[in-house]
């Protein structure tokens, strides 16, 4: 059984003490390669330099959170970075001739939850990536959410990618929270859908539960987010704590359960569904 983490957050501090670890982790569990999220300049950068390094894939892009930093040369720069054997020096936080060559755009995509940055900047910001993906003929990796989980940054969001769509080649919701509705859209689009360990959450992602069996599926992709997200079941002594690749398997289980699959059956679609989407190489 062979599982891919779309959507790994390994560039983030949480991982500093044991990055390299995580991989080697990842792959005893079965879970591999991992694709590392792109979600700023610099942590864009830090992805497909350690990508290249490790035998990982890497996206590249500028999180909505960061939308308010995204100027004329951050836009050069993440051109650079999907470009294969292209160069991401010309920053101060750059390594000077670190090879790109991302999968995918993104993260990006809107989040009117927190509003760190203006939602006119988030708008600019994701529809210039989404413009970026169409030229390059790459995938996107989309993040959506607003505080209702329903409103708001969801018809922006719709909005936006509709313009493109006929331009762009393949897409991913990206850790999907949505509703039945939001669902159908995403698909009317012929989105794929990333299903992470949100949906094992009694609390918060008990609606997602029904919705599984709706995703076509070769549409269905799984990720952790890590080192967010991590399933309720598996925090000692219900205390938050950090999600890892590695913890893929469970997620994967739990979602064939709902979908009265064998586990295995679910490993083989999402795994092709994967190499296909991002057009690995393995």
């Amino acid at each position: 059984m062979r599982l891919i983490d779309i959507g790994v957050n390994l560039m983030n501090s949480a991982f500093d003490g044991d990055r390299e670890e995580q991989i080697f982790k990842a792959k005893k569990a079965g879970v591999g390669p991992l694709i590392i999220t792109g979600s700023s300049l610099e942590q864009s950068r830090a992805a497909l330099e350690f990508a290249r390094l490790h035998g990982l894939y890497a996206t590249a892009g500028i999180h909505p959170h960061n939308a308010r930093y995204w100027n004329r040369e951050s836009a050069a720069l993440i051109r650079n970075m999907a470009l294969p054997g292209g160069s991401v020096a010309g920053t101060e936080t750059a390594a000077a001739g670190a090879i790109a060559g991302a999968v995918a755009l993104g993260e990006c995509g809107l989040d009117y939850d927190r509003d760190y940055s203006p939602r006119a900047e988030q708008r600019r910001c994701f529809e210039e990536q989404v413009k970026l993906a169409a030229e390059l003929k790459l995938p996107l990796f989309l993040h959506v959410r607003s505080s209702s989980q329903g409103g708001g940054a969801w018809e922006d969001f719709f909005a936006i990618l509709k313009n493109y769509r006929t331009d762009l080649t393949r897409m991913v919701v990206h850790c999907f929270t949505g509703s039945a509705g939001e669902l159908e859209a995403c698909l009317e689009l012929d989105a794929y859908i990333g299903i992470t360990g949100w949906v094992c959450d009694e609390r918060r992602g008990k609606h997602l539960r029904p919705l599984l069996g709706r995703i076509p599926a070769n549409r269905l992709l799984l990720e952790t987010d890590a080192p967010y997200l991590l399933p309720p079941p598996l925090s000692p002594g219900g205390r938050r704590g950090r999600n890892e690749s590695a913890n893929l398997v469970y997620i994967a289980e739990f979602i064939a359960e709902k979908l009265g699959k064998n586990i295995e059956t679910l490993a083989e679609e999402t795994f092709k569904n994967t190499v296909e989407f991002f057009s690995l190489e393995l």
